[in-house]
């Protein structure tokens, strides 16, 4: 099932990200877009040819290098892409010749990349080539590439140079320092080492060629070492080149050269690499995997942010983490920042546990970096860095260089105020032991983050005593725009739910290893009194919070600041902050990310205080509008997503979660150019299995509750609880207590047990929106349809009358046409030409379509539900439908459009209904259908909605209500009506 958006030519299937068209304008993003890995390293989906303008990058893990004003950053290492084609001494580009075909994909079910192009070169000369390569995530030492050239119109001489191009820049700046590169039986090699940091890096290669005669010639240029062939090639036969590539670096291997050498002279033949590339992406995605129906474009984006998730992992180290753009740009510079432990984590923790503990223990091993920056900034224990690289330092700029050439610089505050990081990592580590069971590490690790980040929180709060309370002044929340604030409510509660977990921690320890306790009593100087000051901290910390209301100040003085309405400045492309500036935003009441939303998220798992529905309702209604949630940070749209959810905002919550999800696909933000918004993807995860599947845990194990958006027939996905799997496949059909005993939880809130067409409730209807079936329902274009299907019959010689078109009602064109053809067999191109034709008729015909019309009864039902307050929505088969409800004149009337184009599933699925549904923000059951076909009626009782039935008994008889046609139809009678069926269905 593929999905297209046009504006960016992308084509997405269930599993394939494929680009149709090269567009200059887009280089960079897609760069970022097309980033393969293998959680060692990460490589830029540059062109192997190169570009002009082009950011090729390779990024490995903990290979950090400094550089004057950002500290330090992720070196980009030498380039391993580079693959040269020369034809008839034209050199292969896209910026020169003419691109007759292009095609590039990303296969994510193997993390493969594919481009296949037709290119003719400024003299005449046309070949086909496809590039492939792959990281093996098998072994992730080993890289591989491959290109396939075919010439098409002539016979020539075409050379190919395979490099490693040493000269790798960060915009401008160059890392490394050339050591030595040479040649072996295999290929070439190269060493180079970082000039600060002295990590060195080894990289051998070798290239084979197959399909022709070709000797191999070795270049070792400096810092540039070649592998090249040149060879005479023959029209329509086809040359594959090979290349395989072995990478290591002296923070895993003394001798990184000798290592990537003895790798490649070992290895197999590129057809048995990718084979276990893919085995072993066969084994991540069997755990990892989430399932979507219904919705194609969503089942594909969410399998895409996983990708980027699960490439940037690091599956052999414990000493890295995963930077805020992964390993896919140099956004941030490769830092580390709570966007790790908060957004991303949790997908780990749920499905690749052992990633997840490798994820924590970077922070264990950086706990010395904390200890500094708390004694630097005159406090006690570890206070972690706000952005974060290779020892736990803190390496966020003191300075930002402005836009403006004459401007002024900014100075970056987050790394001295925007300290809650060091209650969130201890939160991580909290529900990773949770669902983990993992007590070796907690006892060897995590407890001695908990403890050590504790005293640091005990050494920093401020005890007031005009007031009787703990307060944490000076601060920046989790809302970024407002720089200098005192008792933050997010960072003041984290602080106490992280006491209140550092004292279990404390005993826990006591009660099972206190050896392990002794020994962190000594070493972190933990007393009696310090224990008795975190309880006395927990016990008077200030926390803003009015019971009486549910309402949350964000932080002291908060509601004295400028009110502000978001609308007011729409349409804009920039955030408040960028038009405003950040003096007038620090005045006034906008966020940038949630933050009293977000503290409300984190205490939701178990219900901790301040969470409650009444707290979640009213926070939401004041901070929600007040969330620069378009363009201010990619951190929101996931946990808007989740919480809207909860509040049954069904509509919001979808369109939050798609904003997340497409946030990279569509280079909403203007920014993909920099990485992947790693914090993103995660909380896609989040959305998906904590809002839509509704998954909470009780009884210690995890349960659904699930909010499935309208449109998504099916959500499948497995966690991990404490050892054990638990596989849940969520539908929106009925399913029997056998199905529920062997663990499977499906969703069915509008099913009926004893009937397989059920009502949507068994309760009085609640119905809020009107979905109006056009043809046979508001007008009679059926007729129009069957005088097209009746020309296009009698020129194919094929029989067809009235009765015949009976069965077509409410069907789709393809499938009508099938029905017509019945046994003739047609080739798939004479079908599509059929269809056709039939529509270009068709069309013809209602060109003259006008609100005559319209079928007795419809106007007089349509304005009757507008002023009732009802939405109403057009739910056509009809790749047409737009054009008829203009013709009607009924466009005003009607608040949503669901068509042909809508959806990949024809009636009787009941997508195109839950699309439409969705389009007006509701629940199903709180919509009630009008249809004329038995196959419409099938579809809205599938969907869990309300029918009505115009036509003869016999064929819409199955709906909740039958009438002949809209004429004299009241509102008011059909409510009575579908209350009278609802009472009946109780009794019964």
């Amino acid at each position: 099932m593929d999905t297209k958006s046009p504006a960016r030519h992308f084509i997405y299937t269930d599993w394939i990200l494929i680009e149709t068209q090269f567009d200059p304008e887009q280089l960079h993003s897609r760069e970022t877009l097309f980033t393969i890995g293998n959680g060692f390293l990460g490589t830029r989906g540059s062109f192997e040819e190169g570009y002009i303008r082009a950011l090729p990058a390779t990024f490995i893990h903990g290979v950090y290098n400094d550089v004057p004003v950002v500290y330090t950053e992720l070196a980009n290492c030498p380039d391993w892409l580079p693959l040269v084609v020369i034809i008839n001494d034209e050199r292969f580009r896209l910026n020169q010749g003419e691109i007759l075909r292009y095609d590039r994909q990303l296969d994510l079910r193997q993390g493969l990349v594919s481009r296949s192009l037709r290119w003719r070169s400024p003299s005449g000369n046309t070949v086909d080539i496809h590039f492939e390569r792959f990281a093996s995530l098998a072994d992730q030492h080993v890289l591989g590439q491959r290109c396939q050239i075919t010439p098409l119109n002539f016979d020539g001489l075409i050379e190919v140079q395979a490099s490693i191009n040493g000269y790798p820049e960060n915009q401008g700046f160059n890392h490394w320092e050339d050591l030595d590169q040479g040649k072996t039986d295999q290929g070439i090699w190269f060493h180079s080492r970082t000039r600060k940091s002295r990590i060195d890096i080894g990289m051998a290669a070798k290239m084979t060629i197959s399909g022709v005669e070709a000797s191999l010639q070795v270049n070792t240029a400096p810092g540039y070492p070649t592998l090249s062939a040149s060879f005479l090639a023959t029209s329509e036969q086809t040359v594959t080149i090979e290349k395989l590539v072995t990478v290591f670096t002296s923070q895993e291997i003394d001798a990184p050269v000798l290592a990537a050498q003895e790798k490649l002279a070992h290895l197999p033949d590129y057809a048995m690499l990718l084979n276990a590339n893919q085995q072993a992406w066969d084994e991540v995605w069997q755990d990892s995997d989430i399932v979507i129906e219904g919705d194609s474009t969503a089942a594909f984006a969410v399998r895409y942010n996983l990708f980027q998730l699960l490439i940037a992992a690091p599956r052999h180290d414990d000493k890295v983490s995963i930077p805020a753009k992964t390993l896919s740009g140099f956004g941030y510079r490769g830092h580390v920042f709570w966007d790790t432990e908060i957004f991303i984590l949790p997908f780990f923790t749920f499905t690749q546990p052992d990633l997840a503990r490798n994820l924590l223990s970077y922070r264990y091993h950086t706990l010395d970096g904390a200890r500094r920056k708390a004694i630097h900034s005159g406090y006690q224990g570890a206070m972690f860095a706000w952005e974060s690289a290779d020892t736990g330092d803190e390496v966020t700029p003191r300075w930002s260089l402005p836009n403006d050439f004459y401007g002024e610089d900014v100075r970056i505050w987050c790394r001295d105020r925007e300290i809650h990081i060091s209650a969130d990592i201890p939160y991580a580590i909290w529900y990773y032991w949770q669902v983990t069971g993992d007590d070796q590490w907690m006892r060897d690790c995590g407890a001695e983050i908990v403890l050590d980040t504790a005293v640091f929180w005990g050494s920093r709060v401020e005890f007031n005593s005009q007031n009787e309370r703990y307060e944490i002044r000076s601060v920046i929340g989790a809302d970024e725009y407002h720089e200098l604030v005192h008792n933050n409510t997010f960072t003041n509660r984290l602080v106490q739910w992280h006491l209140e977990k550092a004292l279990i921690v404390y005993d826990w320890l006591h009660n099972n290893f206190p050896e392990r306790a002794a020994e962190l009593e000594k070493k972190l100087q933990l007393t009696l009194e310090m224990r008795s000051h975190w309880q006395d901290i927990i016990s008077k910390i200030w926390i803003p919070y009015d019971s009486s209301t549910g309402l949350i100040e964000q932080y002291e003085g908060f509601f004295q600041l400028e009110d502000i309405n978001l609308e007011e400045y729409e349409p804009r492309e920039r955030s408040i902050q960028a038009i405003l500036g950040i003096e007038a935003t620090n005045k006034r009441q906008v966020l940038k990310q949630p933050d009293v939303l977000m503290l409300l998220y984190l205490m939701r798992e178990s219900a901790d205080y301040p969470y409650n529905q009444k707290a979640l309702q009213a926070n939401w209604d004041y901070y929600a509008p007040r969330t620069d949630i378009t363009y201010g940070s990619s951190l929101g749209p996931a946990i808007h997503a989740i919480l809207a959810s909860d509040l049954g905002k069904s509509r919001e919550a979808y369109e939050r979660f798609m904003q997340a999800v497409m946030v990279d696909l569509e280079d909403s933000r203007g920014n993909t150019a920099d990485g992947i918004h790693g914090a993103s993807a995660g909380g896609i995860w989040q959305a998906v299995v904590f809002g839509f599947g509704g998954i909470q845990f009780k009884d210690s194990k995890p349960v659904a509750n699930p909010h499935l958006p309208p449109g998504w027939t099916r959500l499948k996905f497995k966690l991990h609880w404490r050892g054990q799997w638990h596989e849940f496949d969520l539908r929106s059909q009925q399913i029997t207590q056998e199905e529920n005993n062997r663990g499977f939880i499906l969703f069915a809130p509008q099913a009926n047990s004893s009937s397989a067409l059920s009502s949507p409730s068994l309760h009085n209807p609640d119905i809020r929106g009107v979905i109006f079936d056009l043809d046979g329902v508001l007008t009679d274009t059926a007729e129009y349809h069957y005088l097209a299907w009746q020309q296009l019959a009698d020129e194919e010689g094929i029989p067809f009358n009235r009765q015949a078109n009976e069965p077509l009602r409410g069907v789709s064109r393809r499938a009508s046409l099938m029905l017509i053809l019945g046994d003739r067999q047609y080739s798939e191109p004479e079908i599509q030409e059929m269809m056709e034709r039939k529509n270009h008729y068709y069309v013809e015909l209602i060109q003259t379509i006008s609100p005559k019309d319209l079928l007795p009864g419809a106007i007089a039902l349509l304005d009757e539900l507008r002023q009732a307050g009802i939405k109403i929505a057009i739910g056509s088969a009809s790749k047409n439908a737009r054009m008829v409800v203009e013709g009607l004149g009924i466009a005003d009337k009607v608040d949503a459009i669901a068509d042909g184009y809508s959806v990949e599933r024809p009636k009787p699925a009941p997508d195109l209904f839950l699309y439409a549904a969705n389009q007006l923000g509701l629940e199903p059951q709180q919509c009630v259908v009008f249809e004329d076909a038995a196959a419409g009626i099938e579809a809205a009782l599938a969907a869990g909605m309300w029918t009505v039935g115009l036509g003869p008994p016999e064929r819409v008889g199955a709906s909740h209500i039958v009438l002949p046609n809209l004429a004299g139809v009241k509102w008011a009678e059909l409510q009575a009506k579908l209350s009278d069926v609802s009472k009946q269905k109780r009794l019964s």
